[in-house]
């Protein structure tokens, strides 16, 4: 006599129950990730562009920029201050100098987001009326330039180089301008420009 009782079915079925248990599993991890969905910030798109305030030569300036955007291209392309150069485009000819605060930056690798709230003063906010700054003037007397290109970024390290006390020697002056490079090699004229200019400045 057979054993029929092995096939009957046991109303047990196992792809039923693994994929039961399976469901159940992921009930309480999809519960907590909505959880944390819900309260996680969302993440802005870093395509769209970030609402700044500079302040540039004693004025404010609203701007909407792209968040990578650097303090060159805020003053070039979105101001129009087009007096500070874009040289090397890697901060190393100084020709984009400009001065945030008292310190000299350059400003090709400086972000637009990271100044604000600073001063930012460029070759444009130098002179006053119809007179120039001493250090702009002293670069006329010394013919302290020939192309010119590299000129404001000079004129604007030069200024701080006095301030930070640098332009005590010629070998101060050289060693502290170092960082602005002039292609013409108006070095020796540089220099007399910033003796010239230091007494009126620290004055100043």
């Amino acid at each position: 006599m057979s054993d029929q009782s092995s096939s009957r079915p046991s109303g047990f079925d196992r792809r039923a129950f693994m994929a039961g248990a399976a469901g159940s599993a992921l009930v309480p991890l999809a519960a907590r990730a909505g959880t944390q969905d819900a309260r996680a910030p969302l993440a802005q798109d870093p395509a769209l562009p970030v609402d700044v305030t500079l302040r540039v030569n004693g004025q404010d300036k609203r701007l909407s920029l792209d968040a990578r955007t650097t303090v060159l291209d805020a003053l070039r392309e979105h101001l129009k201050l087009t007096g500070s150069k874009k040289g090397c485009d890697h901060g190393q000819c100084g020709a984009c100098t400009v001065l945030i605060g008292d310190r000299r930056v350059v400003s090709c690798l400086t972000l637009a987001l990271a100044a604000e709230g600073q001063e930012i003063t460029t070759i444009e906010g130098l002179a006053t009326s119809d007179r120039l700054h001493p250090m702009q003037q002293a670069f006329v007397d010394n013919d302290a330039f020939q192309c010119g290109y590299c000129t404001p970024g000079q004129i604007m390290s030069a200024i701080a180089c006095v301030k930070e006390g640098h332009a005590g020697t010629d070998a101060d002056i050289r060693e502290y301008m170092s960082g602005n490079i002039c292609r013409c090699a108006a070095y020796p004229n540089i220099v007399a420009a910033v003796k010239q200019a230091a007494p009126d400045i620290m004055k100043g």
